[in-house]
């Protein structure tokens, strides 16, 4: 065989590795810095990455570096495969394929899915090989012709091979990088305006800031049936420990979900100025399903701090098309009506969308995950606090009073009134008897407790807050 022969074996053999190659290029997702999605394993486990595309019944998960790892559908926990079959199917959606997953793959299916690309460069390697033999030939017969042909169609079919790799390999689920506008103080402060009797606002080029003490002018507590006998009482979010609510937000390369995030903190602020937390607590259980909130979607934390696990919807009485929160990504947090009044469009993983062309923005609901699925803005996460027990900076803080309190086994909150100024009576019941959590303080800070028990013992404390 000719040297010539050789050299064109040679060259069609290195375009089809080149062409596979391109195919099958990570297409270089990865940046330094990104932060990766966190997915719970069936055996209790965790690991780290983001979904990249699927192949079969497997997902496929870029990490750090670069680094691709195939992890099967079965190995996931049941909550995240609904989660990595919603991606597959967004992954479907966007490459134009005719087929749907409600569950696994039948082995056909995915045998012909696999089959096309195997196809389609075993059909450009052919036409290269083509081209290739009739360059030589041309060549060795001394033909007058210049075979610039030939030259450019092998480099329009490497071109065009390298397109196609690049569109298929750019699988990414995340939100794209984009000019969001800055958001109008005039906007957010209207949102407000129906509860600045109990708020405060102010802003800089930065933030947005909101001033509360942390207790809703609704009633609460009343209809927790699994309580840790806190109670609430105001909080000093004011001064430097104000809510912070960027102006400009930033769409995240990778958004944190909210299933392996910010399991401690909040993650919005409701406009009446009552923070928002994780609709899962900080044993990662949904605090509604498992009867820690209340009527109104609240209870208090272990320093006495009222919030929000649930969507607070009741605000839309109130607020109308208004936003009825804002997380601390920056974006808007909507009732259950679109701004211009439309029934809710589809929401995606994040728990919200982009409608008609503006700025995206959250629903809340009355399922979960209530209010943020996964926060689509960029956030500057505490180094001290890791995942899932992050919390985003900044953001106020409430001010113990007193130790933390245990459960109380069998306790259903029935009533809470208000006795006078700054004075609360909670009732709750055990079985057939009734307990009592009488409370209050005066102008120093100065705090008292009466707990009087179902079986009648009463215990007094007394507590001074700084």
């Amino acid at each position: 065989m000719s040297k010539k022969k050789y050299f064109s074996i040679a060259l069609v053999a290195f375009f089809c590795f080149c062409t596979q190659l391109l195919y099958a290029h990570a297409g270089g997702h990865y940046q330094k810095g990104d932060i990766l999605n966190t997915w719970g394993l069936a055996n209790g486990q965790t690991i780290a990455g983001n979904f990249s595309r699927s192949i079969g019944d497997v997902i496929i998960l870029e990490q750090s570096g670069g680094k691709f790892i195939s992890v099967p559908l079965s190995s996931l926990s049941a909550q995240d495969q609904k989660l990595a079959i919603f991606k597959i199917n967004k992954y479907i959606e966007v490459n134009h394929k005719p087929v749907v997953f409600s569950s696994f793959s039948h082995p056909a299916t995915q045998i012909f899915f696999k089959g096309i690309p195997i196809l389609f460069y075993l059909l450009m390697s052919f036409l290269l090989f083509l081209i290739v033999k009739n360059y030589f030939i041309a060549v060795k017969k001394n033909s007058h012709k210049k075979p610039y042909f030939s030259i450019l169609s092998i480099l329009f079919l490497v071109a065009f091979t390298g397109i196609m790799a690049c569109k298929k390999s750019n699988n990414s689920t995340t939100t794209p990088i984009e000019a969001i506008a800055k958001t109008s103080t005039a906007f957010i402060d209207n949102a407000f305006n129906p509860y600045k009797a109990n708020v405060t606002t102010s802003w800089d080029d930065t933030y947005f800031y909101v001033a509360s003490n942390g207790l809703p002018t609704h009633n609460m507590m009343v209809g927790i049936t699994n309580w840790q006998q806190q109670v609430p009482i105001p909080q000093p979010y004011t001064g430097t420990n104000k809510w912070s609510i960027p102006l400009q937000p930033v769409y995240a390369t990778s958004p944190l979900s909210t299933k392996t995030n910010f399991m401690k903190g909040a993650v919005a602020l409701a406009v009446n100025g009552i923070p928002i937390f994780n609709a899962l607590n900080n044993r990662g259980e949904d605090s509604y399903l498992i009867g820690e909130l209340d009527q109104w979607g609240g209870h208090c934390g272990k320093g006495d701090d009222y919030h929000y696990h649930a969507a607070p919807l009741h605000l839309s009485t109130t607020s109308g098309l208004n936003p009825i929160a804002f997380a601390l990504d920056g974006f808007a947090v909507y009732g259950s009506k679109e701004p211009d009044g439309a029934a809710m469009a589809a929401l995606d993983d994040g728990h919200g969308h982009l409608y008609n062309g503006g700025v995206y923005h959250y629903h809340g609901t009355s399922t979960y995950p209530y209010v943020i699925g996964s926060m689509k803005g960029k956030v500057v996460t505490d180094p001290s606090t890791p995942a899932p027990e992050n919390q985003i900076l900044p953001q106020a803080f409430s001010s113990p009073l007193r130790p933390a309190t245990n459960p109380l086994s069998g306790a259903s909150i029935t009533d809470f009134i208000v006795k006078g100024t700054n004075a609360y009576l909670l009732t709750y019941k055990i079985g057939s008897k009734n307990g009592y959590v009488d409370y209050s303080w005066d102008a120093t800070n100065k705090y008292t407790f009466t707990f009087t028990t179902p079986d009648g013992v009463v215990t007094t404390s007394t507590y001074q807050r700084k």
